[in-house]
């Protein structure tokens, strides 16, 4: 009995089923025919399906007018490939016409003249991005503020006045696309180098066997700036490990492939520099100075002279114990004591020191007693300053107060291990001008300091705006091997508005990093966020 019962219901579900098919398919086929049925003039919807007939057309009107946007867009841009078709070919006749008048055929054939015509055209145009760039001669600059810097790079690290989001002076690792670029410039000056052409100055008589080969290892440093509506100039400078003779090669790309500007041998063996100090009393930071000196120009350099120009009387005995001091402990006697009595004024201080050397031309460094340098700025100064051509202003990095920087030591450490270019530990001074490299003829030429400025500051920029508004081109670049220490300041009353300002603007400058200054403002907070934590931290242990 139960078999024919279970036959009964599968025949009755297998009946539904097959009228659940048909009415599928009666639904799929009257879709169909509403997709496919042609458009009438009159209402042409069927009764029951007025709203599908509406949807309908409303996506075929949409997509109909998307057509014609894209047919538009295709005829528009078919316009336009068509006009610089037709302008090319334009460009392309008046090339062809004005070669044909410059060369004659030969035998009917003139493409090897085209060709040659075209490239010197495209040489003539880029060297004229050189000449209007000012990479062999200085511009006239209205001011300051119309300076492009260098920024200055070695084969593993770039120091940067725009630091960007990151506010990193020093960038190492240099970033991949900077770091391409550099290379590829690093060794086109080696090729320069290592595959002379006649212009530069080599001798026919050396053969490559005799000629010495430089490597990316002998590349010192280099500088770079891009002038926006020119292009790119870098300046490399090589030297052998055991050598005196530095390689100087000048590059510039206008937009384009890398061009040769010139290719030198510099000889910087036997150019003393005059480094010139005005002081009034700071005898300790003198000793501190003293011993850089020692370290740095009798030890390492060996090419130095030193002008003190002191101002008063009060600590003069002093400074000149030091002096004794030095020379008796290194032989050295290349240095000038200049004493004047009279009020401090640093411009008339490197005025004095410089109308003191009495043995014609040489190099002057104008320095401050709370500077640091290495021997390789030294270099620097000689690479970069030419007389009639260049003057060098480097672009000191100034440290921050030691004792806020390293607040979470006992004590500071030395001075030595305080010379890293961080964010924290200090800035590029890129605002002071005090601090330059130039020619004794120059200094003079340019009429030298404003000796009408009194007491702090101003000095310095109103030179620098002498040699903008000159002939000479200016080198403004930040260096690694010249530092700023920090010292407490203190604006006189006597000061000008405008002095007392810059005065104010540098104090609160070299105090601290942004972060730091920061904590300092806002420590109350800090402590009293502190204490809540530790008293909640003390009420959950007790609970």
């Amino acid at each position: 009995m139960r078999m024919p019962r279970r036959g009964l219901v599968i025949q009755a579900r297998t009946r539904w089923l097959l009228v659940g098919l048909a009415l599928l398919f009666s639904l799929v086929l009257l879709m169909y025919l509403l997709e496919c049925a042609p458009q009438t003039d009159g209402n042409g919807s069927l009764p029951g399906v007025v709203g599908e007939s509406m949807g309908k057309e409303y996506y075929q009107a949409l997509l109909q007018e998307q057509e014609e946007h894209y047919q538009n867009r295709a005829t528009s841009l078919k316009r336009q490939i068509a006009q610089l078709k037709q302008e090319l070919q334009e460009m392309s006749d008046k090339l062809k016409s004005l070669q044909e008048k410059k060369s004659p055929k030969v035998n009917g054939m003139n493409y090897q003249g085209t060709k040659e015509q075209t490239s010197n055209d495209l040489l003539e145009f880029l060297h004229s991005q050189i000449d209007k760039a000012e990479v062999s001669v200085g511009a006239k600059l209205p001011s300051e503020y119309g300076v492009i810097p260098f920024e200055s790079f070695t084969s593993m690290k770039v120091f940067q006045l725009e630091m960007g989001l990151t506010r990193h002076p020093e960038e190492k690792p240099v970033r991949k696309d900077k770091r391409d670029e550099l290379v590829e410039v690093i060794e086109a000056g080696l090729e320069v180098i290592n595959n002379p052409d006649e212009e530069d100055g080599q001798d026919e008589d050396d053969g490559v066997g005799d000629r010495q080969l430089y490597s990316e290892n002998d590349f010192i440093e280099g500088y770079y700036r891009t002038e926006r509506d020119k292009g790119t100039q870098y300046e490399l400078f090589y030297k052998k490990m055991d050598g005196m003779e530095y390689r100087h090669v000048t590059l510039f790309r206008p937009f384009g492939p890398l061009m040769k500007v010139k290719s030198e041998t510099v000889d910087i063996s036997r150019s003393i520099i005059n480094v010139i100090v005005p002081l009034a009393g700071r005898t300790e930071a003198f000793a501190q100075f003293m011993q850089n000196f020692r370290d740095v120009c009798i030890h390492q350099d060996k090419r130095v002279h030193l002008t003190v120009v002191y101002f008063g009387q009060d600590g003069l005995s002093e400074v000149k114990s030091i002096l004794e001091s030095v020379a008796r402990e290194t032989d050295f006697h290349n240095y000038t004591l200049v004493s004047l009595n009279e009020e401090f004024n640093r411009g008339r201080g490197l005025d004095m020191g410089a109308r003191a050397w009495e043995k014609g031309e040489v190099l002057m460094f104008f320095c401050d007693v709370d500077v640091y340098f290495t021997a390789e700025f030294l270099n620097s100064c000689r690479l970069n300053a030419e007389p009639g051509k260049k003057v060098f202003y480097p672009v000191v990095f100034s440290l921050y107060n030691p004792a806020i920087v390293y607040a979470n030591q006992d004590i500071p450490p030395p001075v030595e291990q305080q010379l890293v270019h961080k964010k924290d530990s200090g800035f590029w001074r890129d605002f002071g001008f005090g601090m330059t490299c130039q020619y004794r003829t120059d200094f003079l030429t340019v009429g030298g300091f404003d000796l009408e400025v009194k007491g702090w500051g101003g000095e310095d920029v109103h030179l620098y705006r002498k040699y903008l508004h000159g002939e000479l081109m200016v080198i403004r670049t930040p260096v690694p091997g010249l530092f700023h220490l920090w010292h407490e300041k203190h604006c006189a009353d006597e000061l000008t508005p405008e002095q007392y300002r810059m005065c104010i603007q540098s104090k609160a400058m070299n105090e601290a990093s942004h972060s730091h200054l920061g904590m300092l403002v806002f420590r109350d907070e800090i402590e009293a966020h502190l204490r809540k934590q530790a008293y909640r931290t003390n009420s959950e242990a007790v609970g």
